[in-house]
């Protein structure tokens, strides 16, 4: 099977991936491989099939560390090599943006300079991703071997021109990067200042002073074992915010052409997509959920996100937090501080699931400062939380130019330089200079 053969690209080269660079599998020979000797005072990163899949187009972040006894069993790469996972959620791919180890359960590639390179073939299997995950599924393990990969037949352009389609589809990635690099700033200011003042209780006191640091009376809280400002109460996670749970889609099928997309934990992490279920949109008003939205899965994965895809429906196992008592910024941090708590529950009771229910919800415990008092720090916070959010859906649509000129791209259907690649160009560069422009957002 030749994945791309069309009318527009029949001068092309067949090749099978193998001749365009080696493949070759990681290495994590240990067992097992969670062993703290291979941990402990790590200083060579290792990233995961997880890491791989959440990373848009370099991998930059990592968990873990080897040691010199990790590093013996395992094998450090270079940068720029391309990273194709073979099981769990296969044939995702990134490229290491510094040296890294990787396990056996992902296959390093690295192009012959002459023939390719390591962003197009990156491009490639983007483009082929979704027939090799088709031919894995129902297997009794989901999983790809090397020599599958590289017996994989391609038509292949001269390498001058996979510069070109690199070029085009490369700069709208640095776009999203770009704007991924901004927001994990912004969150992390918006972070900081939430614990600076209700974690830390440094919230400036009434002569605009840090109020622990500069003496602020505390009090001994016997139900949080610490101490916490005084006028300070104690409450729930029930008593700043109410938790709507998602509806059952098999009750609520679309019967024509008036329908919403449902948001499963898959679109909390990737969005809507052409495999998203639907449902009539006549479902109560409440289970709708908008961009802005707090969402928590309180199943399987125990995450808390700010939703920005788009006008849909919440599914069950996630929770829709809304507050008419407290603004977005103080029950949303609140909650993702408690996740760990949650978390060490799930681990307790040794399962993979993590059903948080409204019991443990009213079972939490927590410090509530005076309502004044986070309305001030919402004033601050919640302009961060705008420029998050435009730049979220601005990632949105530029992801969704890019997978449309993708595999037009790739099996000629548009030739760099047509007007559909010039409009994308253009596009790109109206971004780009509307980000440089002070004030532009």
């Amino acid at each position: 099977m030749i994945y791309n053969d069309s009318k527009y690209n029949n001068s092309w080269d067949i090749k099978s991936l193998n001749q365009l660079g080696e493949f070759r599998r990681g290495k994590s020979k240990h067992r097992p491989r969670n062993d703290k000797k291979l941990f402990n005072d790590g200083t060579y990163p290792l990233v995961q099939t997880g890491e791989i899949t959440s990373a848009n187009l370099y991998i930059r972040r990592h968990s873990a560390m080897y040691n010199e006894f990790g590093l013996k069993q395992s094998k450090l790469w270079s940068e720029n090599t391309l990273c194709i996972t073979i099981a769990a959620n296969i044939a995702e791919t990134a490229l290491l943006g510094y040296p890294m180890c990787f396990p056996d359960s992902v296959v390093g590639f690295n192009a012959y300079p002459k023939e390719s390179s390591e962003m197009f073939m990156h491009y490639v299997f983007t483009y082929i991703k979704k027939s090799i995950q088709n031919s894995a599924s129902g297997s009794i393990q989901d999983n790809i071997n090397i020599e599958y990969l590289t017996s994989l037949k391609f038509r292949i352009p001269k390498k001058n021109y996979q510069d070109k389609v690199v070029e085009v589809l490369s700069c709208l990635d640095s776009k999203i990067e770009l704007n991924n690099r901004i927001n994990a700033e912004l969150e992390a200011m918006a972070k900081t200042l939430y614990d600076y003042w209700f974690v830390q209780f440094d919230f400036p006191d009434k002569n605009g002073t840090p109020y622990k640091a500069s003496g602020g009376k505390m009090v001994w809280n016997e139900e949080l074992k610490r101490e916490i400002p005084e006028g300070w109460e104690v409450g729930t996670l029930l008593d700043i915010a109410e938790y709507t749970n998602g509806l059952p889609c098999q009750k609520f099928r679309p019967t024509g052409n008036d329908f919403l997309k449902v948001i499963k934990i898959r679109e909390m992490h990737g969005g809507f997509s052409s495999d998203t279920e639907l449902v009539r949109s006549t479902i109560p008003k409440k289970l709708i959920i908008e961009n802005g939205d707090v969402l928590f899965s309180w199943s399987a994965s125990l995450e808390v996100q700010i939703w920005t895809g788009g006008k849909g429906a919440l599914n069950q196992h996630i929770f829709k937090v809304t507050s008419d008592k407290y603004p977005k910024s103080f029950y949303y941090y609140q909650l993702l501080n408690y996740l760990q708590h949650f978390k060490m529950m799930a681990e307790n009771r040794k399962t993979t699931m993590g059903h948080i229910t409204q019991e443990h919800l009213q079972q939490s415990r927590i410090a509530i400062p005076p309502k004044e008092l986070t309305v001030e720090l919402e004033k601050i916070i919640a302009p961060i939380f705008k420029r998050k959010m435009i730049n979220e859906i601005e990632n949105q649509q530029l992801a969704e130019l890019r997978d449309w000129l993708l595999p037009m791209l790739m099996n000629g259907q548009v030739k760099v330089g047509d007007s559909a690649e010039n409009k994308a160009s253009y596009k790109i560069e109206e971004e780009m200079r509307m980000a440089a422009e002070p004030g532009s957002r």
